[in-house]
């Protein structure tokens, strides 16, 4: 895995968390890591394990030059679609960093320009840099983190398991009591909209 795609420029690495999920914001996070920065076990977040990801998230949060994360409500999520949603949140955490990079890499194949800003789409990105795999690192646990609290308010949908992803528990629960305002009413909540009592 590389740090960073270019050398020797101030490169932000940005991913997003959530984006599949039937509830919640989506979450993206911006990293600058810098020359100093050194941890082997920084990998795509999908690989770690909670307890791993924890650990990794305070090492980045006090080792990055800068880093940042940012959020976009399900409402917004319904107004502009998943996609744009996933791409303005990480416009909101780049807005956020303190410092304006050079380049931007994104984990995936779609990104909108951040003002003039040049860029870099990696498909699978999170295990090929650094700098990607932070930020996949950092989204996944602020939003895991969201998903718990919010759990504690709406507790029938488990989402302190499941993050809010289209489990079968969870398309249970919104079959039988209907859903919240965290839902994201854009998406296929159920096989069939028919039985979704809204």
């Amino acid at each position: 895995m590389k740090k960073q795609l270019i050398l020797n420029v101030i490169e932000a690495g940005c991913d997003e968390a959530g984006r599949g999920c039937l509830a919640g914001p989506v979450f993206a996070a911006a990293v600058v890591l810098g020359e100093k920065f050194d941890n082997s076990l920084i990998n795509d977040s999908k690989k770690l394990t909670e307890s791993t990801r924890n650990t990794l998230r305070k090492y980045i949060e006090e080792h990055a030059e800068y880093w940042a994360v940012a959020q976009v409500s399900a409402q917004e999520i319904d107004t502009i679609n998943i996609l744009k949603a996933s791409i303005l949140a990480m416009h909101r955490a780049i807005d956020q960093l303190g410092i304006l990079p050079e380049h931007i890499i994104v984990d995936g194949n779609r990104f909108k320009p951040y003002q003039s800003i040049p860029h870099t789409c990696v498909v699978k990105g999170d295990a090929k840099f650094f700098n990607i795999a932070a930020a996949s690192i950092l989204a996944k646990t602020y939003r895991d983190e969201y998903m718990e609290k919010i759990h504690q308010e709406y507790p029938t949908y488990n989402w302190s398991k499941n993050k809010g992803y289209p489990t079968t528990e969870h398309r249970l629960a919104i079959s039988e009591i209907g859903t919240t305002i965290h839902h994201r009413m854009s998406f296929k909540l159920l096989p069939t909209q028919l039985k979704l009592d809204i």
